[in-house]
């Protein structure tokens, strides 16, 4: 894995923000679509693979 600064509290108040934003935007419909382009463009500037799948199950857990 590739080693990855963290995120401060306001970086992530100011993502979360944008993603709500974001969502709202798309639309219930196109909400689904966005939420996957949105990740594999992420997973492209992570560039690991691994990472990505890391923060996949860290993103399921406790839904």
């Amino acid at each position: 894995m590739t080693d990855h600064t963290t995120l401060p509290i306001e970086g992530l108040e100011a993502v979360y923000d944008a993603l709500a934003q974001a969502i709202d935007q798309a639309g219930p419909d196109k909400a689904e679509l966005f939420l996957v382009k949105l990740a594999l463009l992420n997973a492209q500037a992570l560039a690991d693979a691994g990472l990505f799948q890391h923060h996949v199950q860290a993103a399921l857990q406790d839904l």
